[in-house]
């Protein structure tokens, strides 16, 4: 797993402070990743498994967290009332008013929220009026040509890491993919991804073949 130093230092740096911390970036930029990472930091530094409550609100066993009620309530039952608790919340646009469930838990004792989504859904205008005022936004990109690098360290070879970064994109998972066929289906993915599930639901385009 590549450590992504620069992001990691900004969520320790905020770790405590009473803002919500919102990530936001393109799909498979690396958030839930960024998310793992800081988690094992907190392990690291003392925090206690049960003070760390991380939802994924994409994952099935979230389906029926489809409301802030919902929400706030699942968080709500699993805090520690002497303890710091840090709730980390992956896709929280899956969740509709997701914001009144974050501020509710935003201002209770001993809360440190952190939340991430798609930059389609949580756009810093919107941050600003749904938030208001009360995040500081983290914004994510896909791997820098460092990061990538640091994933060869045994290859020296740094012009054909270079055309190799060019040609097979910045996405971390197409570091694991070692056929340009899999590379290329998996980028085809994500811009479908990004095409249907975002821009035509969020501007509700119906002629999609016309958009492509």
């Amino acid at each position: 797993m590549i450590q992504r130093k620069h992001y990691l230092e900004d969520l320790i740096s905020l770790r405590d402070k009473q803002v919500i911390k919102v990530v936001t970036g393109i799909r498979r930029c690396g958030k839930s990743t960024l998310f793992e990472l800081y988690q094992d930091d907190l392990l690291s530094s003392g925090v206690e498994p049960k003070q760390i409550i991380s939802c994924n609100l994409e994952a099935g066993e979230y389906a029926d967290i489809i409301d802030h009620k919902a929400l706030y309530q699942l968080i709500s039952d699993q805090l520690l009332p002497d303890k710091m608790n840090y709730i980390f919340l992956d896709e929280v646009q899956c969740v509709s008013d997701f914001q009144k469930a974050v501020d509710a838990l935003f201002i209770k004792k001993n809360c440190d929220v952190y939340i991430a989504g798609s930059n389609a859904f949580l756009l810093s205008g919107e941050l600003a009026t749904l938030l208001s005022g009360r995040y500081i936004e983290i914004r994510m990109l896909p791997l820098s040509f460092k990061e990538f690098v640091s994933a060869y360290p045994e290859d020296s070879n740094i012009d054909r890491l270079y055309q190799e970064y060019i040609h097979n994109s910045s996405f971390p998972y197409t570091l694991q993919l070692t056929r340009s066929k899999d590379i290329g289906q998996y980028l085809e993915g994500i811009y479908d991804s990004i095409v249907i599930k975002d821009i035509v639901t969020r501007r509700r385009i119906a002629d999609v073949t016309m958009l492509k």
